[in-house]
Order: C-alpha cells, then structure tokens, then sequence
C-alpha cells in the first residue's frame, strides 16, 4: 500500500476508526439494492438566458448570480410551462423555499410537462401511502426522483430513500424489495454501497449527493471495498464531507499514480507528514497534474513569496493549486491598482490565499464599499484579508449600512470601529453588539440591516 496512506496510521484518531474496516466487510455482504444515474439537460440558446433568469430572480425570489448558474443548464423563453409546474407543486403543498431548492438541483423540472409528466409522478409517489409532507421532504431532499421514468421505478426509487432516511426496519424492508425486483448489475451495486455508506455513518445529505451523481465510487464492487478500506484506514470521519472527497479521490487513482503526486510535493519540498495532512485538510489536494502544481509554485513565487512561503501557503490553503496562473496575476494587477503595493499583497496572500481567487471585479465592488464609502485604511485589510471573502449582499453591505447608520446619529462616534469588530463575528454578535443596546432604534436598524445596498 502507499507510503502516504501507511504514514502516521498508530495515531489516535485512526483507532476510532479501525474497528470499522472489520464492519465494512460483514455491510457489504448483507446491503443490496437500486438505482440509475440521472442524465442532465443541456441549457437552451443564449438568447433566452436573460429571460430564464429574470424569471427565476422574479419568480423564486434566487439570487442572480444562482440563477445565472441555473440558466446554464436549463433555459426557456416562454414562462407558461414554468409557471404551471410552480403551480402544480404549490397546490401539493411545496414551499416556495422547498420549491427553489428543487430547481437548484434539478432545474430540468422547469421544462417538464406539468400535467403529462409531473402530476403522474406525483401521484405515484403519493400512491406509496406517503402523507404529503413525506412527499414534499423527500423530493425536496432527492429532486432527482422527479426524473425516473416508470411507476416501478420512482416506487422503488421513493422507497429506497424513505428506508434510508427512516432506518430501522422500513430500512430492511427497502432492501427486501430491491432484491426482488432487480437485476444484478451497475444499478444493484450503487444502492448497495450507499447502504454500506450508511451503515458507516455518512449523513443523508452526502448519501443523497452521491445517489443523483454518476461520479465512480459507489459503482462497482470489488474497487469500491478496497477504497473504501483504504479511506477508513487514514482516518477520515464517515460523518463529514472529506469522507466522500476521499472516497473519490482514493477510487479514482491508481496508488502508483498517488504516489508519483507524493513525490511530486516532496520534491518542491514538502514532507511526507505534511502531504499527509494536508490531504486530511483537502483530499482533492492529490487530484492536480505535476505541470499544475509546479506552475501554481511558480506562479506564488511571482506574487514576492519566497519558497517556504510557498509551502507555507500551500499547507494553509491547499485549494489556492485550483487558480489558473492568469487569475494570479490579474489579481496581482487588481490590487496593486487598488492602490496596494506589492508588499502589501504578498502578506495579505501569505495571511489568506483565497484573496488570488476572486475577480476584479468582486473586489472593486468590495473596496468601494469598505474603502471608500466605509474609510476603512488600506491597511486594515491588509492586517485581515479575510474580510475580502465574505459575501458582499448577505454581509458586508448590510453590516456597513448600520454602522453609517449609528455614525450619523453620533451612537457610536466619529470614527469606524475596527473592522474586524464589524465583519468578523457571527450575524448574532453584530446585532447584539450594535443594535439590540439601542432599545428605541432596534426596529430601525433592523430594517436597515436587511436592506441590500449602501445606503
């Protein structure tokens, strides 16, 4: 086996999970089931972009940017159909909130026919004996079901994800059933290792994502116990999403290919424990091409870092390797037109990394905003960069309203407070520390703090 999975195994944290690779074995034998990989629709003519997201912005209440992304995969020009499926799953009693998700994940729904496709889905599933509640959480959780074709299927589809959701006894009566309708196969495996998965303790959430995807390691059968014991035996927690990322990453290379990335790191000069970690930290970590790790190393070498800086950032934030070297330096050219010197960005990189990633023209949008409008010096965020990664809608702009706000009312000074005070806690903290203490203002402030813009 691979030196990097053999490294560091007598730890502590391994020994919680040890016991484990003995349970796997017995699941795998007993689990069994379903299922199909969904096909995704491709978006329409650019034309109708604008319109589909003016639809969902209007409609659904989604952010642009969010809609955008859905227009990407679906797009229509015409808002009769979309309406008449929003009607026909308001009337069935879907939340707008439930409702949105839905789309987000399966925004194909919005091009189906309401009546000849979607109603008689409907109807199956509430044929089940599922009361409409059960139904509105389940699609909400899975909306991929809504895509199965056949009343066998979404039956059988609908009654695998109750049993997993529930457990227990309705659990083995899914598994029952599944033996008795299907064929061995691609289809029988891929339940069977998410009913493994479960049993290890993955959340629901990452079972049901792994369910709809047709990514590798939960087809297969013989490569996904090998995989699967390999991951159990680095460590990773069955309950938290870099269980998954390591699943994938460890089913989707060969260890000699594993191992030729290893060295790759240890010759730009990390240690064996260090890649370790860092691949607990980010398991795609091992995923990059040899020519795009180096080009990422050489590339932060151009942003002032010396070598151990280099991998000094690259331990802190692994996910920095993702940017292309143009992004790189173009944020190099964003700041310094900023009015920062390079100096200035090569510590605001070495203090958050992430600063690389943006665009120009997000971070124009948020100087403007903490800069020029808040007068917040230069050097504040250069001493805390990672305020330039906070959400400019859902936090910064409402935060800065209120403090402007208080400011002209003489509440709390002439002068900002420091900013790290404003932007770094908890949406709780900032209210409790700046308006909840106004007691005759609090309606005031709390309507100006759900506002999205500056005033």
């Amino acid at each position: 086996m691979l030196s990097l999975i053999l490294h560091g195994r007598r730890s502590v944290e391994l020994q919680k999970w040890r016991s484990l690779r003995v349970a796997t074995v017995s699941i795998v034998q007993n689990a069994i089931a379903l299922t199909n990989s969904f096909s995704s629709a491709t978006a329409g003519d650019v034309s109708t972009t604008t319109f589909t997201v003016s639809y969902l912005v209007e409609s659904l209440g989604l952010t642009t940017r969010l809609a955008e992304s859905i227009s990407r995969k679906v797009s229509f020009e015409d808002k009769a159909n979309a309406d008449s499926v929003l009607k026909l799953l308001r009337s069935h009693g879907f939340k707008d909130s439930q409702i949105s998700t839905i789309v987000r994940y399966y925004p194909e729904l919005l091009v189906t026919d309401a009546e000849k496709s979607l109603r008689p889905k409907l109807q199956i599933l509430q044929s089940r004996g599922a009361s409409s509640s059960e139904v509105t959480e389940i699609v909400t959780k899975v909306p991929a079901i809504l895509g199965k074709k056949g009343e066998k299927s979404i039956s059988l589809y609908y009654d695998f994800i109750k049993g997993i959701m529930q457990g227990g006894e309705s659990s083995s009566k899914c598994v029952d059933l599944l033996c008795h309708s299907l064929a061995e196969g691609k289809r029988q495996n891929k339940m069977r290792n998410i009913l493994v998965l479960k049993e290890l303790g993955v959340p629901h959430k990452l079972l049901f994502s792994l369910l709809i995807s047709s990514s590798q390691p939960v087809y297969g059968k013989g490569k996904f116990e090998g995989t699967l014991k390999k991951v159990v035996d680095m460590g990773f927690d069955p309950a938290k999403a870099k269980f998954v990322e390591a699943l994938r990453v460890v089913y989707e290379m060969s260890d000699k290919t594993i191992e030729e990335k290893v060295n790759v790191y240890k010759r730009l000069g990390l240690s064996e424990v260090e890649i370790w970690a860092i691949f607990k930290k980010w398991p795609f970590f091992l995923k990059f091409s040899e020519n795009k790790i180096v080009q990422t190393f050489e590339t932060l070498k151009k942003c002032g870092l010396v070598k151990e800086e280099v991998l000094s950032v690259l331990k802190t934030r692994p996910q920095c390797i993702r940017a292309s070297e143009k992004k790189i330096l173009d944020s190099i050219q964003t700041f310094l037109d900023l009015g920062f010197s390079r100096d200035e960005f090569k510590l605001m990189v070495m203090r958050y990394p992430n600063c690389t990633a943006y665009s120009a023209e997000m971070m124009k949008k948020k100087f403007e905003v903490l800069v020029k409008k808040m007068n917040w010096p230069l050097e504040a965020l250069v001493l805390l960069p990672a305020v330039l990664g906070y959400s400019l809608e859902k936090r910064i702009v409402p935060r800065c309203n209120v403090i402007k706000a208080l400011m002209s009312k003489g509440l709390i000074g002439s002068e900002n407070p420091p900013i790290s005070s404003v932007l770094v806690c908890t949406d709780q903290i900032f209210l409790n520390r700046y308006v909840m203490k106004h007691n005759k203002l609090v309606p005031k402030l709390m309507a100006i703090f759900t506002r999205d813009h500056v005033s």
